[in-house]
């Protein structure tokens, strides 16, 4: 058995299609389909659903393909862990976050970055919750910055960072715009653009709004943190942003950021990876310098707002 037959079994597994695995493979699709027919024989179980297409995996290829990550995620772990020992950390880590989140990353890569010059990060932002956690168990991430649920299952461990805490984003045109602080309630009567509903951040902000016994239509959503931003930048648009986001925007000219209260929320955000042994090395970096690097002192701020 060879390391690159389990790899265009993970491969066919994610892509879903001959050729898309093997291009991923950077291989013929002849010569991948030849491997995983070796690694079936060697095997002895059939591992694919063979039609005039790809029809799936089958049961036992479904099992086979939890070890073929797993077993992958080891050698990666054996390189790093010797990389190390030989010349300092390099290669790549990848990160993931929910949108929510995402402005809060670089409160992390940057320090990494910082201390390990060798290391590539690899950051993909604007993942719904329930992929980050499995990405994490399939081994596709080594770590994630999302929320920190009472329910995050056993087999992950987390490092809080910062509690998220919300603002009314408006025009400076609008009557509340005078205002220190917002209720919830009030920003229900208004012309919203809020996340869409299956993203973990806007469950949140529904949970708050029922808290405080008020219903929001909102008139328009979006998967885009940023998208609400220049939404309200138009003029007829109100929307509620994480505080975070403040540090990567600003309060741009023209609108205001007024904090939210009755009810004054702050939801727990931390660094989530995979509990495994041995530790990926690259997860164990980062967590360490999570656990040295106040975020939140960093971004319990409101910055300046040009207009006050």
């Amino acid at each position: 058995m060879l390391f690159r037959q389990l790899e265009y079994l993970v491969a066919l597994s994610r892509e879903r299609h001959f050729a898309h695995a093997a291009q991923a493979c950077h291989v013929s699709q002849p010569a991948l389909s030849e491997a995983l027919r070796k690694l079936e024989e060697e095997l002895d179980v059939p591992l694919v659903r063979r039609g005039r297409k790809y029809e799936g995996l089958t049961p036992e290829g479904e099992r086979i393909v939890v070890w073929a990550r797993r077993i992958l995620a080891d050698r990666d772990a054996l390189k790093d862990e010797v990389d190390v020992l030989r010349s300092g950390l390099s290669g790549r880590i990848r990160t993931g976050s929910v949108p929510t989140a995402s402005g809060a990353v670089a409160q992390l890569t940057g320090p990494f970055c910082a201390a390990h010059p060798l290391v590539t990060v690899e950051v993909m932002a604007d993942m719904q919750s329930v992929d980050i956690l499995r990405q994490l168990q399939n081994f596709e991430l080594d770590a994630a910055v999302t929320y920190l649920r009472e329910d995050l299952p056993e087999h992950f461990h987390s490092v809080p960072l910062y509690e998220e805490r919300y603002v009314l984003l408006i025009t400076a045109a609008d009557s509340l715009a005078r205002r220190t602080t917002a209720t919830w309630a009030q920003a229900a009567q208004l012309p919203l653009c809020m996340l869409t509903r299956a993203m973990q951040g806007r469950r949140v902000l529904d949970e708050l709004f029922a808290r405080a016994g008020a219903q929001p239509s909102p008139r328009l959503e979006t998967d885009s943190v940023a998208a609400l931003f220049a939404h309200v930048r138009t003029g007829p648009w109100a929307s509620i942003v994480p505080q975070a986001w403040l540090h990567v925007f600003g309060v741009p000219p023209g609108m205001r950021a007024v904090p939210l209260v009755e009810p004054a929320a702050a939801v727990p955000v931390g660094l989530v990876i995979a509990a495994r042994e041995p530790e990926s090395v690259m997860a164990r970096a980062l967590t360490d310098l999570a656990r040295s690097t106040d975020v939140a002192t960093a971004l319990d701020r409101i910055p300046s707002d040009p207009g006050r």
